[in-house]
């Protein structure tokens, strides 16, 4: 059975292989973890605060959301809810259309279900008709990313309400929106009227909490209460609960490290341009790039100079590509350097 293909443990240079805020979190963040009391360790976490934090930002009510240790918590959690095979019963599909996230796959797996892959067009547009073809009575899931991880290409709404009405009754469908607030954009308004749909958020990302792990799963109630019962009661831990409230309340911080990823993301475009480098405009904190047979050796160039990059070839339609986080405008501007740097001396 494959398992998640974590990157090397990478920290001694700059950072952009894991799509991670390499500005790091809020200084309200530090302010928080270092005001817990000894007894709020010692004692398993309170999580109204946090959900009432988390419900107000997304908005939503208090009942319709779940934390979790992690969207890959609750990943897992909606696997192991809609994609166990029942006893004598027919094996559950779930849908993925690729590129994807590995988890959506290995996820599936682990608790028996079975993957059925989409593949991607080569502009990577999102292919709804292939997605509708490929739903069948079992079908139990259907994994969506918007903005797309590693193409930061966001997907149409209206494919996800298509996909949310053709799916059968007892399917979920997944939209996993761990890049929203760099698309500017979320299906969470819209759950409303598609009561089969859950939204995943992460605040790994653009709140800088990757270290402590939380998330949250949005969604009906009656939707969320399997995934809820068997998720582990105290998984969410309380510096995770405690650093979520202070890093929504700062919101200047947000809105800086946003106008860094856009300005970020000109300049490496830019950038490409000038190198002849292929690339895809993206709608997250990171940016799919195209360097062709030049991929291996311009990876390895810029590792060697303590710049990390993610090497996406082997992925579905990402042949000789690259991925490169595009946060701080200081961190690209290096990594531009290193890339024509090491372009220039293979010319």
């Amino acid at each position: 059975m494959k398992t998640y293909d974590k990157p090397p443990e990478l920290y001694d240079g700059l950072r952009l292989h894991q799509n991670e805020n390499t500005l790091g979190c809020s200084p309200r963040v530090l302010e928080a973890l270092a005001a817990l009391r000894p007894e709020e360790i010692a004692f398993y976490p309170p999580y109204a605060a946090a959900t009432r934090a988390c419900s107000e930002y997304l908005g939503v009510d208090p009942d319709r959301l779940a934390l979790m240790n992690g969207l890959d918590e609750g990943l897992m959690g909606l696997a192991v809810a809609y994609l166990r095979p029942p006893v004598g019963g027919p094996v559950p599909e779930a849908i993925v259309p690729e590129p994807a996230f590995e988890i959506f796959r290995i996820d599936t797996e682990v608790v028996g279900g079975q993957v059925v892959s989409v593949m991607p067009r080569p502009d990577f547009s999102f292919p709804l008709d292939a997605v509708l073809g490929a739903i069948t009575p079992r079908t139990r899931v259907v994994f969506l990313t918007s903005p797309n991880n590693p193409t930061g290409v966001s997907m149409p709404f209206e494919a996800i309400r298509q996909i949310s009405r053709r799916v059968p009754a007892g399917a979920v469908v997944l939209v996993d929106e761990a890049y929203a607030e760099f698309a500017g954009r979320t299906f969470i308004p819209e759950l409303p009227s598609f009561p089969n749909v859950l939204v995943g958020r992460t605040f790994s990302k653009a709140f800088g909490l990757a270290g402590l792990r939380i998330g949250c799963l949005v969604g009906a109630p009656d939707v969320l209460d399997p995934i809820r019962a068997v998720v582990p009661v105290y998984s969410v831990n309380i510096a995770a609960v405690a650093a979520v409230q202070a890093a929504l309340g700062d919101r200047a911080f947000l809105q800086d490290y946003l106008r860094q990823v856009q300005e970020s993301k000109t300049l490496l475009y830019d950038a490409c341009d000038r190198l002849g480098l292929e690339y895809w405009k993206s709608d997250a904190n990171f940016v799919l790039v195209g360097a062709g047979d030049r991929c291996d050796e311009l990876v390895a160039g810029v590792t060697t100079r303590g710049i990390y990059l993610r090497d996406r070839s082997k992925e579905p339609g990402c042949g000789g590509c690259f991925r490169i986080s595009t946060g701080s405008v200081e961190h690209t501007r290096r990594a531009i350097a290193a890339i024509e740097e090491v372009l220039c001396a293979a010319g």
